[in-house]
């Protein structure tokens, strides 16, 4: 089946040139983007009654700018001053520099890693003793928590925003010869909004073994995964496919 069209489960790049739109050129592919989940901030009011209370912590530890976003977003709401001598310890230099939106980058503690957990606890070793905030969505992998528990790290996860469905009722008459997705919510919104869906001939890509294994157990096939050795990126794995399945025969 020749591939003319995918809808990508995420929210459109804000670039004019991304990954996507270099692969819509080299295929001549029409590329729709549409979030199949979205992010809630919980409320003051629910955070209030977790009992955490933010001027406890000597240390913040952030795996996403998300996280970031509703840090700030609920300290604000409470009405409580982030202290200058906060320390800050991010997954990835980007989600360092995301901090500039909030703070003056160059007067803080801000610590990075290089997008692994496993070297940001490394780096936190030498800060055995902060009390750490670890800011979270209520689904999120247990890889950090994990590593934190097993180096002795004393913290508080907290949980400061949801993900949930979006409404996708309009997509009903819409069809793709590909939809891609990132994670197993996605796969849920898509059968929430969508239960007697089949897959027929619509190819579903999907990046990560997790997402991977929510699509089978949802009773469909992933015909095409990423990453791999030879995909690391979820638009070379399309690429590749698109253009196995529109060479000429």
């Amino acid at each position: 089946m020749k591939i003319k069209s995918i809808l990508v489960t995420q929210p459109e790049p804000a670039a004019i040139k991304s990954p996507y739109s270099e692969l819509a050129e080299s295929t001549s592919v029409k590329i729709d983007f549409r979030p199949f989940i979205q992010v809630e901030g919980i409320s003051a009011r629910e955070f209030r009654q977790t009992r955490i209370h933010l001027e406890d912590y000597s240390a913040v530890l952030f795996n996403s700018r998300t996280a970031i976003d509703h840090f700030f977003r609920i300290a604000q709401e409470l009405r409580v001053t982030i202290p200058d001598t906060l320390k800050y310890f991010c997954i990835s230099e980007s989600t360092a520099f995301y901090l500039q939106k909030y703070i003056v980058y160059r007067k803080r503690k801000i610590f990075h890693a290089n997008g692994s957990a496993t070297d940001l606890i490394d780096i936190m070793k030498k800060h055995k003793d902060e009390r750490y905030l670890l800011p979270l969505s209520d689904l999120h992998s247990q890889e950090i928590p994990r590593l934190l528990d097993k180096g002795g790290f004393k913290y508080t996860t907290a949980i400061l925003y949801r993900t949930v469905c979006s409404d996708l009722t309009d997509l009903k008459d819409i069809h793709y010869d590909i939809l891609v997705f990132f994670s197993p919510t996605g796969i849920k919104s898509l059968l929430q909004n969508f239960p007697d869906f089949k897959q027929n001939d619509t190819k579903i890509a999907c990046f990560g073994s997790t997402t991977a294994q929510a699509v089978r157990e949802a009773g469909l096939n992933p015909d095409i995964e990423a990453p791999t050795p030879e995909a690391p990126s979820m638009t070379m794995a399309l690429e590749q496919y698109i253009k196995n399945a529109n060479k000429t025969k």
